[in-house]
């Protein structure tokens, strides 16, 4: 059940300072890690590249960030951590990640993704260790599935047999899991049950500590990106655990799982979008030191439209981790096309940036130009530790056919909270978390976005172009249910045709546009460039150029007033994203 504007009033108040207190925890981060681009800072880009090539965890940045109680970001503020909202969380690990995303992997963020099944299904002791843990600046590691079966959590690397006298024996092995030989938890998704049923799994709590001789540790493995961050591998012979170790019922893991890889999917779109920044801080400098034209014309069309792309991922991924606040019974199909619209942008995008940079792009270790390369090796080893593409459209899929029957253009738009920067919402629970689907509050929101365009067409020049984009996106959802209506019921073979997963990635940029249109709207004219229409419809051409729907022209000074704003953030040091933020701020 969604909550309504009473509960989300109730649930916010005394909430108001949550957003200025993580915009100031963020920016006291910003400033510790020092100018990335001062090569005598041992936290700079230099120094974080320099351990990369060697394959060496940058010991004195994790040190400084362990210093900074980062760990402390990771547990509910309940249990005297300082998580309230995902969204929040993501501002705050910006700047690690800005610098480096094996840093941000590395240090912590994979221990939320460990933990966040305690969040969602564990008991009061559970929750308590683990807050104990983390706190304390230790680390916990995920031990489910096996790279080569795609992320594929229905396979039974780990099995859990009954012991007797109660309890489980558990087996399995794998190779790769991030910082499996310095976590103080491993969270296991282990197969309970030898049928293959959904209630196959259960997820299991273990102590290295105490678990004996039961567990042996694997040798490193190397990796071709995030190579400063520690791979190794466990191997379990029938480790005897205690009934407690069971993390919420038997047989929930799956459904664990499923839940909790809303957030997990959301926060890794909405952080790795700031080292894309980074990439596009560097290509803005290549093609304007030492000219005398701020930018040379041929590059005015990368960089105003990867500009665009960066506003427009973070819109989608910002509008995903509010949503797990004020409606987490209803964010399970937005966070699976967050999860695989996101990645795929920002990718295009390193390609479009390696034009500009040319041969810079690939200077291994240069503060100024080697982030290109860097990311590049670094995004596929960071997909690792969460569902991929295959994972995001089996959420999708199956619920097409539903949603053109039963949700577009019958659904209401979302709470305008959803869209407003400051706004007061509810803290993250995982408990409330559902994947029982719960319509379409986005298609609503943009049908809603487009009827209100649609009475300021007549403006003219940039506001008309908006308007005529929106009614564009919506003619793409009336084909979408369209073609939705005809599919298939859901079964074992739909997820192999080609036809069907061309769908499911329509859809989803048509939810990244209304995502685009509801952050435009929900401006309050403190940012005068994201109040204005420029960017907005930069983006949203772009998205419908993927699309192939027809797009209007880019009306006079569009391209412009973003390239205008792109320099003015590069050469004040702000980051390219919603918040625009500073060195300083």
């Amino acid at each position: 059940m969604a909550i309504t504007a009473e509960a989300l009033r109730e649930q916010a108040a005394g909430r108001g300072s949550e957003e200025a207190a993580a915009l100031h925890r963020a920016a006291r981060l910003e400033a510790l890690l020092g100018d990335p681009h001062d090569p005598a800072n041992p936290h700079g880009l230099k120094a974080l590249f320099a351990a990369d090539e060697r394959r060496e965890v940058p010991a004195q940045t994790e040190q400084l960030l362990a210093e900074t109680g980062l760990g402390a970001e990771f547990v509910p503020a309940e249990f005297g951590g300082r998580l309230t909202r995902a969204d929040l969380l993501a501002r705050v690990l910006r700047p690690v990640f800005k610098r480096d995303v094996a840093l941000g992997f590395g240090f912590g963020i994979t221990s939320l993704f460990a933990t966040s099944a305690v969040w969602a299904g564990g008991t009061e002791k559970q929750r308590r260790t683990t807050a104990d843990l983390l706190i304390a600046q230790g680390r916990a590691s995920i031990v489910h599935h096996e790279l080569a079966h795609a992320n594929a959590i229905l396979r039974d690397e780990f099995i859990a047999d009954p012991a007797p006298g109660g309890g489980h024996l558990l087996s399995g092995r794998k190779e790769v899991i991030i910082n499996a030989s310095r976590a103080g938890a491993y969270i296991v998704y282990a197969r309970t049950d030898p049928a293959r049923t959904s209630r196959s799994h259960s997820v299991l709590f273990l102590d290295p500590a105490e678990v004996g001789d039961g567990i042996k540790q694997l040798p490193r493995v190397q990796t071709s990106g995030m190579r400063g961050s520690l791979f190794s591998g466990l191997e379990f012979s029938g480790c005897p655990l205690p009934q407690d170790a069971l993390v919420g019922r038997p047989g929930e893991g799956v459904a664990m799982a499923l839940r909790t890889y809303q957030v997990n999917r959301c926060l890794i779109a909405g952080t790795v979008v700031a080292a894309a920044d980074t990439v596009l801080h560097s290509a803005v400098r290549a093609v304007t030191t030492g000219r005398s034209k701020p930018v040379a014309r041929r590059w005015h069309k990368p960089l105003t439209g990867v500009f665009a792309d960066i506003l427009a991922c973070d819109s989608m991924a910002t509008v995903a981790l509010r949503a797990l606040s004020l409606l987490p019974d209803r964010t399970n199909i937005l966070a699976a096309a967050v999860k695989y619209v996101v990645p795929d942008l920002l990718r295009e995008n390193l390609e479009e940036l390696a034009t500009v940079l040319g041969s810079r792009g690939y200077e291994r270790g240069s503060a100024e130009y080697g982030a290109l390369d860097k990311l590049m090796r670094d995004l596929p080893v960071a997909g690792l530790g969460h569902a991929g593409t295959a994972a995001c459209q089996a959420v999708i899929v199956p619920q097409l056919r539903t949603l053109a029957e039963k949700a577009w253009f019958a659904e209401d738009e979302p709470p305008p909270e959803l869209f407003r920067r400051g706004a007061q919402l509810p803290a993250l629970d995982y408990r409330l978390l559902s994947i029982a689907g719960g319509g379409d509050f986005m298609a609503g929101s943009l049908v809603a976005s487009a009827e209100r365009l649609a009475e300021v067409r007549g403006v003219g020049g940039q506001m008309a172009a908006l308007a005529d984009l929106a009614e564009a996106f919506v003619t793409e959802l009336r084909a979408l249910r369209e073609a939705c209506r005809e599919l298939p019921r859901f079964g074992a073979g739909v997820l192999m045709d080609p036809a069907v997963c061309v769908l499911s990635d329509r859809y989803a940029l048509v939810l990244a546009a209304a995502a685009v249109l509801g952050i435009w709207e929900g401006q309050d004219g403190s940012d005068p460039f994201l109040a204005a229409p420029a960017w907005a419809v930069l983006a949203l051409s772009r998205i419908g150029g993927r699309l192939g729907i027809p797009v209007p022209e880019l009306p006079e000074g569009c391209l412009e007033s973003v390239l205008e704003e792109l320099v003015r953030r590069y050469r004040a040091g702000r980051s390219c994203d919603l918040d625009g933020t500073g060195p300083t701020q």
